[in-house]
């Protein structure tokens, strides 16, 4: 009987307390948590759920204070930083509400960045982020400025940056947070283009149409896994 392959995202049992002067703040209570590679999965619940802890420690941005948490089926408690590091360059992407785009660089240029310390030549940079930026919809778009494009090619933008380096896992935080409606609709469908394209994505939110589009869906309360829901099934 063959074994199943390991899965791209592997959490057990993972707690995180944040310490301050006076509190003991217990962001997430023992979560357990495997996604595929390839899936689409959105994450939902309240302010103050736990669900941007959860997301920060899928993209190794914090390491769990208790439990394991195994990346592409390696020990991410056991990796000194720079190895760490390395791992999140390699096989993560970050989309943000609220782009994180240096206005004094071009589209292009943004998008180069995650390169910037690899071994990939100054040619191959530009190849690659102009191929990304042509993969959003946006090479026209190049040499603009944030300021010259509007919000939603901006978080393209930020989406091609999030893509150059090939990642297996793309993790976004409420993308769409900062757009009217019609341009998160095309964001969101860019979205699925990516995870049609084999991309492992995972959406935090709190709008429950996002929510609902995934074919699946967890909701956090509390620090801890409440629902965890596939489409077509009732829950569980």
């Amino acid at each position: 009987m063959m074994s199943s392959p390991a899965p791209v995202i592997d959490l057990k049992g993972v707690h995180k307390h944040y310490r301050t002067d006076r509190l003991d703040v217990h962001a997430l209570r023992g979560i357990d948590l495997r996604i595929d590679r390839g899936e689409y999965v959105t994450v939902m619940g309240p302010s103050g759920s736990g669900k941007t802890t959860l997301l920060e420690i899928l993209g190794c941005l914090s390491r769990p204070s208790e439990g394991t948490y195994r990346l592409q089926n390696q020990s991410v408690s056991q990796l000194a930083g720079d190895r760490l590091a390395r791992l999140r360059g390699e096989e993560i992407g970050f989309v943000f509400q609220s782009f994180n785009l240096l206005p004094r660089l071009s589209a292009v240029e943004n998008v180069e960045l995650p390169l910037a310390y690899s071994k990939v030549s100054r040619r191959e940079r530009r190849d690659r982020a102009l191929e990304a930026l042509e993969h959003v919809g946006l090479v026209e778009r190049a040499e603009h400025l944030p300021n010259e494009i509007s919000g939603g090619e901006r978080q393209r933008v930020a989406i091609a940056r999030a893509l150059v380096n090939r990642p297996a896992i793309l993790l976004a935080d409420e993308p769409t947070g900062n757009l009217d409606t019609k341009t998160g609709e095309e964001v969101l469908a860019l979205f699925d283009q990516v995870n049609a394209d084999g991309n492992t994505l995972v959406i935090v939110t709190h709008d429950p149409e996002i929510g609902g589009r995934a074919p699946r869906c967890l909701t956090i309360r509390d620090g801890q896994v409440d629902r965890d829901v596939r489409r077509g099934e009732g829950g569980g």
